[in-house]
């Protein structure tokens, strides 16, 4: 099943969640901002598709400017840099989306590179 961290007003998040509907494809949610990614998946993810670290961070966001981590970011250990992401859902991109079984992560939302992930 997939898991799918969202931020609900966000609008790309709301396409997302509108193909998956369209397409009856059952999925847990997640609002980002209520409940963060543990620090354990974070590190699966990072893990188990071979992620660079920075491609978690929604490098656009408000706080990820506010906290200058464009500077910061470089310099933070994988330990610390899991730690904000996990007190911060705003700091992950997103909708962050994946399925640990069917090796699936996706994040932000292009519609065809979903399409071809789970169709």
């Amino acid at each position: 099943m997939l898991t799918i961290y969202e931020y609900p007003t966000c609008s790309t998040c709301r396409k997302a969640k509108k193909l998956l509907t369209e397409n009856k494809i059952e999925a847990t949610y997640f609002n980002v901002k209520e409940k963060t990614p543990s620090i354990e998946e974070l590190q699966h993810i990072i893990e188990k598709f071979e992620l660079p670290l920075k491609k978690l961070f929604n490098t656009s966001g408000l706080v990820y400017k506010e906290l200058g981590l464009k500077d910061k970011l470089a310099t933070l250990t994988l330990e610390e840099a899991l730690k904000l992401l996990h007190e911060n859902g705003m700091l992950i991109k997103r909708p962050l989306a994946f399925d640990f079984e069917n090796d699936i992560l996706l994040l932000g939302f292009k519609e065809e590179v979903w399409e071809k992930a789970l169709f």
